[in-house]
């Protein structure tokens, strides 16, 4: 782990591929407006990736045009431990000792383990 603090990390450095709000909606089958309500009801996160970019959603959010099963949930977890969707994505992709990065875990359907760490959490 990093001394850096999550609203500090370098979120392009992290996350390997970005995609804006019109990608997700195509993804996803719904409007641009329905995926701003996600992210807003914490079934999705957002940052600026880097200075002059609009906000991206990390493509490893998304598996077979899904959601990754358990995001919405622990994203409300990290939410309810008042982090912003800034540093939800900087936690989500930060090595850890799970093995791997928590967004790896979901990925691999080992979401009870990342639920029972962010669980945890101080902030």
């Amino acid at each position: 782990m990093t001394d850096v603090p999550l609203a500090d990390r370098d979120l392009a450095a992290l996350v390997p591929e970005w995609l804006d709000w019109d990608q997700v909606a195509e993804l996803l089958g719904v409007t641009p407006g329905k995926v701003r309500t996600m992210i807003r009801e914490h079934e999705l996160a957002a940052a600026v990736p880097v200075p002059g970019a609009g906000p991206r959603v990390p493509a490893d959010f998304f598996q077979d045009g899904l959601v990754v099963k358990g995001l919405p949930g622990l994203l409300t977890l990290l939410h309810d431990h008042r982090f912003d969707d800034r540093e939800c994505i900087a936690w989500l992709f930060t090595d850890d000792d799970l093995p791997g990065r928590p967004i790896d875990a979901l990925r691999e359907n080992r979401g009870s383990e990342v639920k029972r760490r962010a669980q945890v959490l101080e902030y």
